[in-house]
């Protein structure tokens, strides 16, 4: 019989408890996450807790910001299945140090620092900035749709919100009227001590579809009315009509086919690829093109990317203090304005004027910028340049959706879409950077195989000198 280490008794105690700090490996994940947000200035967070007063004390606001990063990082989004892993899971353990919160703390802390999150985004930007992982030489941007928490099938276009509007109208008249012939029957059988003031059950709900087709109906239409008046004041901007214009707007009411969804009234039908389509929100990333780190991250409303170049180039500019070199996009973000702003920026743009593989349709006389950037493309160096977009910024929006997991988003409206995707474009800058052996070491500890490049909040940040590592975030 062959001889064995140990025999298999697990109920065997210990004498002294093991370290928690001996179940994983110093490489992992956990541990980098752990000094990351140790980093991270959280005074704004912390400002929202009571100094003092009655209640159960609050949970580490660090522990629980870690917590909630090291799940984005490994593709938990979930609050029930991140509770979940603290009681299975090593590493989320490690993370609480003995802490269980319920899922409903987690959901709470998420939502209540959705704002915060864009804030942290940038101080991770910063931190991959000094260890030289951004450069701001050569960045790409690109917008793919990510599917709404809602259904399309939960959305109603405009002309058949005034077609049920007036078919649930006519059916509450009739009920009303037989709940009232109703009650004039009970009266005469049962006497007028009876109760029949009782709403039958057809006419209140009824009611209630009729109100939220009708709440659905004015946000449609104040939407659009919003919309033609900041179409107005654009137009009388470029055409330089001066403040004392006095004519008058005509209301302008939604399309026929403009729809409005009643789970999420903030998120729009969009195409998801071929022919198919989606209740989604466009979310946007600018990519540094050193090692593919996430500069800029927003959400936007607006199926097409026309547009959204600048004000994500803006981004850039305001979260790394740096305005880029060379900026590559597709076609969809292809517009004469934009094009101006970037030559008056003095940026360097490569934007597809056709798509790839059609037959390009020569710009007019009246954009110059698109000529010349059409011109500019059909140079071996333009082509060389704008070819490096694809495998600079796709692979992030592939990373997301494949290693981290995330596809749709948990949380409904604007403004909560827009914190949840700045976490997980800082969760997943954070799995880049412990994946390129970013250190993040206390002053005074030096090794031998780090390059120091600089310091922020007093901490100093190393990152490997090897030029020729190019380990991928899937590893």
């Amino acid at each position: 019989m062959g001889a064995f280490r140990k025999q298999e008794d697990r109920r065997q105690g210990f004498l002294l408890p093991p370290s928690p700090s001996d179940w994983l490996p110093e490489n992992h994940l956990a541990w980098f996450v752990i000094e990351a947000v140790e980093q991270l200035d959280i005074d704004a967070l912390l400002d929202k807790y009571r100094v003092s007063g009655k209640g159960e004390q609050a949970y580490p606001p660090r522990t629980m910001l870690a917590l909630l990063i090291y799940s984005y990082c490994t593709g938990t989004f979930a609050s029930r299945r991140i509770a979940a892993q603290i009681e299975d899971s090593v590493a989320f353990r490690v993370i609480a140090a003995g802490l269980m919160p319920s899922h409903r703390t987690i959901c709470r802390f998420r939502e209540e620092n959705l704002d915060e999150f864009q804030r942290l985004f940038v101080q991770v930007v910063q931190l991959a900035k000094e260890a030289g992982l951004i450069k701001m030489g050569t960045i790409a941007i690109d917008g793919s749709k990510v599917k709404a928490n809602a259904s399309k099938h939960k959305a109603m276009s405009y002309d058949r919100m005034l077609l049920e509007e007036k078919k649930l109208r006519s059916e509450i008249r009739k009920l009303t009227q037989a709940a009232r012939d109703q009650d004039d029957v009970d009266d005469e059988t049962f006497g007028p001590d009876f109760r029949g003031d009782e709403l039958p059950q057809e006419l209140s709900s009824r009611k209630t579809r009729l109100q939220t087709i009708q709440a659905a109906k004015k946000r449609l239409e104040e939407r659009k009315a919003a919309e033609a008046a900041a179409k107005q004041a654009a137009e009388k901007k470029e055409k330089g009509a001066t403040a004392t214009d006095t004519s008058k707007s005509e209301r302008v009411l939604p399309a026929p086919r403009d729809q409005e969804n009643f789970t999420d009234p903030d998120s729009r039908i969009m195409p998801t690829g071929g022919r198919s389509f989606g209740q989604c929100y466009n979310a946007q990333v600018a990519v540094d093109a050193e090692q593919q780190m996430v500069i800029a991250a927003s959400v936007s409303q607006n199926p097409k990317d026309m547009g959204l170049l600048i004000p994500v180039v803006n981004a850039a500019f305001e979260n790394t203090q740096k305005i880029p070199t060379r900026v590559l996009a597709d076609t969809g973000y292809r517009n004469e304005r934009d094009l101006q702003q970037l030559h008056d920026l003095g940026i360097d743009g490569y934007i597809s004027i056709g798509r790839e593989g059609k037959i390009t349709r020569p710009p007019s006389d009246e954009c110059p910028r698109s000529q010349a950037m059409l011109k500019k493309l059909t140079t071996k160096r333009g082509r060389a340049r704008y070819r490096q977009r694809k495998h600079i910024v796709e692979p992030v929006f592939g990373w997301v959706k494949r290693v981290l997991g995330f596809r749709a988003f948990s949380l409904r409206g604007l403004r909560k879409v827009a914190g949840e995707w700045s976490l997980v474009c800082l969760a997943l800058n954070l799995r880049r950077m412990a994946t390129k052996g970013v250190q993040l070491i206390d002053r005074g500890i030096i090794e031998d195989d780090m390059n120091p490049v600089g310091s922020i909040n007093g901490s100093l940040i190393r990152a490997r000198s090897r030029d020729d590592d190019r380990t991928r975030i899937t590893e």
